[in-house]
């Protein structure tokens, strides 16, 4: 799977999203401008040790990611949309993007994406969810439609057995 951000703010978020990416095997796509460098000591700590098994790609802009993933097939996760994340059925090669924190997605690119367009269900009249929280529900329905391929499906007890 493909995870996109555009124009993340939050070190501590853009380092958790990291962590589940490479955990999952996704890639994750960062579309500048970003909200800190990316030798943020609180975007470090949030990826913990997973930064060498991450396949990030750098973006200069919108139109730069797209000129560069022509042909994908991108949902775009924002609370105006009409579909709920479940509602799709993922393919292992979609993107997901996801926008900043204190915006979203600009309107002027998801009327563009209306068919691809999810949201999370919450209660009331509630903005949002943490930006990591959110990629983290839709990532995993995603991969849940694909069996999990790939992943560790079990583990093991560090002193005893099951």
């Amino acid at each position: 799977m493909n995870i996109v951000l555009l124009e993340p703010e939050i070190p501590q978020n853009a380092g958790n999203i990291a962590r589940t990416c490479s955990v999952t095997n996704s890639v994750l796509h960062l579309i500048k401008p970003l909200g800190f460098s990316v030798d943020d000591k609180h975007l470090k700590r949030a990826g913990l040790d997973y930064w060498n098994e991450l396949d990030i790609r750098y973006y200069e802009n919108f139109d730069d990611f797209i000129n560069k993933n022509k042909n994908a097939k991108i949902y775009m996760a924002t609370t105006k949309a009409k579909k709920i994340y479940t509602d799709i059925n993922y393919n292992i090669n979609d993107y997901i993007m996801f926008g900043k924190e204190t915006a979203g997605i600009p309107e002027e690119i998801l009327i563009e994406y209306k068919q691809t367009s999810i949201r999370i269900p919450m209660f009331g009249e509630a903005r949002s969810l943490n930006l990591s929280n959110s990629v983290a529900i839709v990532l995993y329905e995603a991969l849940r439609q694909q069996n999990f391929d790939g992943l560790k499906l079990y583990g093991q007890l560090h002193k005893n057995k099951w």
